[in-house]
This record gives C-alpha cells, structure tokens and sequence, in this order.
C-alpha cells in the first residue's frame, strides 16, 4: 500500500470561528480567489472541495461556488487546535503533534537577541521588523548593497528571517548565518524556524532566488513519521517536510525548489515507489503568491496543481490512497500579507474510500490518525472507520 499526503501550503477555506483573534474575520484563501478569478478546480471539486462545509456560496458579480452531486472522494473541513497559524504548527498538527505552547512570535527581535545575533555572525543587520518579504528586500535591498548587511525580519509567524543579495553575502556564508541564528533562538527565544532568504538584483529589482533554507526545531514530541519509521513503513518527503521534521523518521527526502518541480517527483514516485507513505508540501502557493496578494497567481497555481492532480489520481493503484489538505490560509485578497486562521479541506481518494462528507472535525491530527490506521499503528481513527471499505 502507499499513501500520498499532499499539502496544498496555504489553502484556506474560510475563515475560524476566533478568527478576530488574528485579525482575520473574512478571510477565506479559497473563496476570495475564486471571486476574482473564478478559478476552475475540476479535480479538486469533484474530489469534494465544494461539498464541504461552509464552501459552497454566492459571490458578488454572480459567481458561486456549488457542490457536485457525487464527489469522488470523502471530504470534511478541519479547524486547527493549535493556537496558531504557522507552517510549523500547521504541519505538526498534520503529523499528530499538537502544541499546547506554540513557538514565540515577534514584532521586532529585542537588543539582546540581536547583540548575541551580532556577535556570533561577525555582521551587523538591516531591518529588525515585521514585514513582507518582498516588499522589505526592495526597500532595504540598495542599502544592503552598499552596507554589506544581512536583512533580519520577521512576520506573524514564528520565524526569524536573513536576506542577502547572493553577489553581496555569498550563499554558503548566509547558511552559515543562519544556522548560527538557530543555535541562538532556542529555549526561551526559540523560534519554530530560521528561514535564509538569498535574492538578486537587476535593474534596480530585488528578486528572491529558489535557495531558500529552513532551520526548523526538532519537533517538541512524537509525530506519525516518527511512529511510522518504527513501524517499518517507509517515509519519503518532497519540499519542505524534510527541513520541519528535521528529517527525523524521514527515509528519502526530496528538496524542491518549486511547485513545478515538486509535482514532478511527485510523479515520478507515483510510478517508482512501492509500500511507502509519502509527504509533500507545495510551497508557491503561498510562498510566491499568498504572501505578496496576488490572487491571479494564486490562482494560477491551483490550476497547476489542480491539472496534476487529475494525472496522479489516475495513477493510483489498488489499495493506494490520496489525501490532500493544507496548513493554514494566506488570503491574498486582503491587506494583509501574513497567514490567515482559516479552516483547511481534507479530500481523501482511494478504491477503497466510500465517498461522504464528514463535516466539520477539530484538529488536523484527525489526518495522522488515519494515516496510522491505514498501516496498521492505531486503533482509535474515527474517520478510518467511517469513510473505509472493509470488504476489500
């Protein structure tokens, strides 16, 4: 049997209930983009996507959002237990692992945090603020060129993040930076990630390069990968798994730098792999599009994804199951830049899935139970019980 977990980075189906906790009421990643794009998902909706709860709805100009009378696969909408809206808590909680404190999230990094930054790196820093990627890398890039100084910056995530013009602080040395960085953040100050952010410059334009490095924390407890590995069952990774998990109870891990790249091996492991459970993020979504409110790309992207779906499910075998779900939201067509504390789909395909929605059920852990029922490590998975046939 093989498993494939596909995580759609950012793709929010609406806004949660304490939204207004994270400046977030009206937020619905999936919603607004198809209101000003009318994005077409086949696949994704006849898997279910419409069908789920909360989806389905009138837009201003005419569009809707309707569900299919017989979706393929079972469907329900997840809400997040974790107090957070970050990768990293998004994808423990995928993996089963929810953190009752999650990581430290700041506006700016205080004195002594920077000094101790200072210090080991043997640099000064631009910046020390919460921003846009994007926009602070043009804003900070000329000064940053004449100065030599990393960019320090920060989001509503828990991150610290190092930029540098690749001509300016070679790629090696800002790995270095940052792996520094994280022997910094730990305990007290732990941040879930260190995020090196290398760009280039051309005609006055800063743009991000596909180097991009996590420095993530070992996970804080046990995951399904951690339960899978010791089970036998082969774990293989494509994206940024490998980096959050700190590749533990990961076999075989595959870097991408994009989206396009990851559905390939995607792909190519739909033919090659037997008997393993395979975990993939793709990133762009919210990377390239989510964080610089570009819904048209957004959208874009979806249809890429959308259009490969239709290709891997079409390759399942037998006793295969395809899951696809996301970690949080980034609503591009708000004013804001950061994540968004939205619900998340869960669509899950196989021969041996009964069709039906399961609602709404808290927590994405709901996915790691599952995943270890299917092999045969837990016991207690409700929606294993629910959506699978026996009689195969």
């Amino acid at each position: 049997m093989r498993v494939f977990l596909i995580v759609i980075d950012s793709f929010g189906i609406g806004a949660m209930p304490d939204a207004d906790k994270f400046g977030d009421v009206g937020s619905d990643t999936y919603g607004n983009i198809y209101a000003q794009t009318g994005v077409l998902l086949p696949t994704l909706v006849s898997l279910g996507l419409n069908n789920i709860d909360g989806v389905a709805k009138d837009f201003a100009g005419g569009r809707s959002l309707r569900p299919v009378a017989f979706p393929t696969g079972a469907c329900c909408r997840l809400s997040e237990k974790t107090f957070a809206k970050d990768t990293t808590a998004g994808h423990y909680e995928i993996a089963g692992l929810v953190m009752e404190r999650p990581y430290r999230i700041y506006k700016k990094f205080p004195p002594d945090v920077v000094e101790d930054l200072e210090r080991s790196t043997g640099t000064h820093f631009l910046g020390n603020e919460a921003a846009s990627g994007t926009e602070i890398i043009q804003r900070l890039g000329a000064e940053h060129l004449r100065t030599g100084f990393p960019i320090l910056y920060t989001s509503q995530d828990s991150v610290m993040q190092i930029a540098a013009d690749t001509s300016v602080v070679p790629l090696q040395r800002l790995y270095e930076i940052c792996t520094k960085a994280r022997n910094i953040m730990v305990g007290e100050r732990a941040v879930g990630r260190i995020i090196a952010r290398p760009f280039v410059h051309e005609n006055g334009k800063f743009t991000r390069t596909e180097d991009r490095k996590d420095y993530a924390l070992e996970p804080p407890g046990e995951t399904m990968l951690d339960i899978l590995a010791a089970g036998g069952v082969r774990v293989v990774s494509v994206g940024k798994i490998y980096d959050l998990f700190c590749g533990r109870g990961i076999a075989e891990g595959h870097h991408t730098g994009n989206n396009a790249e990851g559905l390939e091996v995607l792909e190519r492991l739909m033919e090659s792999e037997t008997e393993s459970f395979v975990f993939a993020n793709l990133v762009d979504t919210d990377m390239l599009y989510g964080h610089r409110n570009n819904a048209a790309g957004y959208a874009a992207a979806l249809r890429k994804i959308d259009e490969a779906l239709a290709r891997l499910r079409g390759a399942l075998r037998e006793e295969d199951i395809l899951i696809v779900t996301a970690d949080h939201g980034c609503d591009p067509t708000t004013e804001s830049t950061d994540h968004s504390r939205e619900y998340v789909p869960l669509l899950i395909e196989g021969k041996r899935v009964e069709p039906k929605n399961l609602g709404t059920l808290a927590g994405f852990d709901h996915i790691a139970n599952f995943v270890l029922a299917l092999y045969g490590l837990r016991s207690d998975a409700d929606i294993y019980d629910k959506i699978i046939r026996r009689e195969l």
